[in-house]
């Protein structure tokens, strides 16, 4: 299916920022129905498909796969939990060591989602009433 240039330029925007209520203002929809637009955009095939192929295209010309992410992240966050020495006012080892809590939490927090270990589970229980009801066909409707 082709594209509109709309659509066409809503797609390069939101390459770009993947915020599509403001890819949907820049590509000319009114801001008035942007957040509706964008959504709406984002739920077509033909659409969603384009982002998913371009997104995946520019991974690839960049080097970027999970792999890469998933190995960065690992590499982070055992460097940040080196131990590193704090030294004294005359450039000797103190005795006592830091390390970057901050980026190793934040990067085994990112591991941890990709592994789905922090996903809560919800229990839901239903009851649901379900009525039959006897629809007519064509024939016994004009008889």
């Amino acid at each position: 299916m082709k594209l509109t240039p709309k659509q066409e330029l809503f797609i390069q925007y939101y390459m770009i920022s993947l915020n599509a209520t403001e890819s949907a203002i820049k590509a000319g929809y009114k801001p008035k129905t942007a957040k509706a637009i964008g959504y709406e955009n984002l739920t077509k095939p033909y659409l969603a498909e384009q982002i998913q192929i371009r997104l995946a295209k520019r991974a690839t010309d960049n080097g970027i796969t999970a792999d890469y992410v998933l190995t960065s992240l690992k590499s982070i966050a055992e460097r940040c939990q080196q131990k590193e020495a704090i030294m004294g006012k005359d450039g000797e080892p103190t005795g006592e060591y830091k390390f970057d809590s901050s980026g190793a939490n934040k990067s085994l927090e990112l591991l941890g989602k990709h592994l789905k270990l922090f996903t809560e589970k919800i229990e839901l229980e239903a009851k649901v009433d379900v009525i039959k009801v006897k629809v007519p066909t064509w024939d016994e409707g004009n008889e």
